[in-house]
């Protein structure tokens, strides 16, 4: 398993480190059977599994099955757990506590903050502060789509904003820090500035690793087309045809076949 030191040593190696989120069970095994470094259990399950158009509405008690599940799927794969909306901004203590449920209750090894202005950073000093790392989020942040006016890119005109909280993170303490949706060039003069790894999602080709949403980049959410986004399969639609072959069949009544019973028809005796 990846620890927090080894993340540090491939940014000052220059190897990529490769992440992506993961929700369940079989598909953390999958991940972890790819070799992926860290599986991120993101509050965006709210938008990706559960239909919600933001990921506001995610809490701890949700949180806590799927990062169960995600660990017993990888028991030898890092795993950081978002720490959702309103499980950390009240104060540094409902932090702590949140933070230690994901890590005691859920067996996550790290948990994720979204920003980097003074509220966030005292957060995040406190959980680090209680033993528990923690990465950081800065860019576009998904919690706060309705101060920000929604899901947009972060341009030129908020450099300075975007590395001034990606090292006052690294200043607090985070491990890493998540860059999303941010402009190239921002991206990488923030990774080149920070001792500690930059991941990127939607920042382009230059931070010390990459995310993205599992069932984006295997092709199994509609209407999401982002610039950034490259899907690796198209399991929607394989999917989809063999749903429709299973209806198929079975109201034909070519499914199941004698193959798929536990013991042969006998006749009933005389």
């Amino acid at each position: 398993m990846r620890t927090v030191p080894d993340f540090a040593k491939m940014k000052a190696e220059g190897r990529k480190i490769v992440s992506l989120t993961a929700y369940d069970y079989p598909t953390a095994l999958l991940e972890q059977e790819a070799g992926i470094d860290f599986i991120l259990v993101g509050d965006s399950i709210a938008m990706a599994v559960l239909g919600e158009e933001t990921t506001l509405g995610v809490t701890v008690d949700m949180m806590l099955p799927h990062v169960r599940a995600v660990r017993k799927g990888a028991p030898e794969t890092f795993v950081v757990a978002d720490m959702p909306f309103g499980s950390y901004q009240a104060s540094d203590e409902r932090a702590v506590d949140s933070a230690v449920r994901l890590v005691a209750e859920g067996g996550a090894d790290a948990v994720k903050l979204e920003g980097g202005a003074p509220m966030p950073l005292a957060r995040t000093a406190a959980v680090i502060a209680s033993g528990i790392p923690v990465m950081g989020h800065v860019g576009l942040l998904p919690q706060s789509v309705r101060a920000s006016g929604g899901y947009k890119a972060v341009g030129a005109g908020q450099a300075g904003r975007v590395m001034s909280e990606a090292r006052a993170l690294e200043d607090a303490g985070a491990f890493a820090v998540v860059l999303e949706s941010v402009d190239e060039g921002i991206a990488r003069d923030v990774t080149a500035a920070l001792s500690i790894p930059t991941i990127g999602i939607g920042a382009g080709r230059f931070t010390d690793g990459q995310i993205l949403v599992v069932g984006d980049m295997l092709g199994m959410t509609r209407g999401f087309e982002p610039r950034f986004l490259k899907k690796y399969a198209d399991l929607g639609a394989e999917a989809g045809r063999a749903l429709s072959e299973y209806a198929a069949e079975v109201r034909s009544g070519a499914f199941p076949e004698a193959r798929h019973a536990y013991a042969p028809l006998r006749e009933p005796a005389e």
